[in-house]
């Protein structure tokens, strides 16, 4: 796997040693390196780029401005001489944070993080489009980049919200989808399946014991929202639990 990045900073000297580190990384492909953060956008906008090297204090256009000028945010690692900067890069939900003077030891576990976080998400397999089903079916097909994936509903455990994904997570495996859950609670049958949380849907089915506003199906406990609580004892009361 081949991560493409650039590097951004108005320091030429910087750039040159995250050019030099980045040439002895073989999994990092380096398209280039600018040293305005206004001279980069372009670039940006036109090009795939999974990871963005970026300096924070520059004239013009900081790394900062420059992250949320972006629709379609690439992975980043922040690279400055600024240590006040942590807090807010995390906020950003920035990679991992560089203080210069970088060493190459340092440079590759930033490198490392951002290759994990990239191969957790593919291997995670990503759906892109919707989950296409037939009301009076037992299953639904979803789509991945490849091809339909084939699943019953009487394998699904329970689906968790991670974002702006969700997870199904069934008996043999779990499968990632761009969807919102109003999509979802359209797609599963509403016989067998409920939301408990804003966070979670389950099947009644699979649902072994619940106490103190906690529903347990295998290893996991999953919360019962206020929110979701009335309506789901009324669904499992007439489902024969109580």
């Amino acid at each position: 796997m081949k991560i493409d990045c650039i590097a951004i900073d108005d320091e030429p000297l910087a750039l040159d040693i995250i050019k030099d580190y980045a040439l002895h990384v073989p999994y990092l492909n380096l398209l280039g390196t600018f040293d305005s953060a206004l001279e980069s956008l372009e670039f940006i906008k036109n090009n795939h780029i999974d990871l963005l090297f970026l300096d924070i204090q520059m004239e013009e256009l900081t790394g900062i401005q420059l992250i949320s000028t972006l629709k379609n945010k690439p992975h980043v690692v922040f690279v400055t001489a600024y240590d006040q900067f942590a807090v807010k890069g995390y906020e950003l939900d920035v990679i991992d944070y560089l203080l210069k003077p970088i060493s190459f030891e340092r440079f590759l576990k930033a490198a490392d993080k951002v290759y994990d976080r990239i191969k957790l998400t593919n291997d995670s397999i990503p759906i892109k489009s919707e989950i296409h089903h037939n009301n009076s079916a037992e299953y639904c097909f979803v789509k991945t980049e490849f091809h339909l994936e084939k699943i019953n509903f009487a394998d699904i455990l329970y689906i968790e919200g991670m974002g702006d994904y969700l997870m199904i997570h069934t008996t043999t495996r779990k499968l990632m989808t761009l969807q919102n859950f109003k999509k979802a609670e359209e797609t599963f049958p509403a016989d067998n399946f409920c939301r408990v949380h804003k966070s979670y849907i389950v099947a009644i089915s699979k649902i072994e014991s619940i106490e103190k506003n906690r529903i347990k199906i295998g290893n996991m406990l999953i919360p019962i929202s206020e929110s979701y609580k009335k309506d789901f004892f009324e669904r499992i009361e007439k489902k024969g639990f109580m």
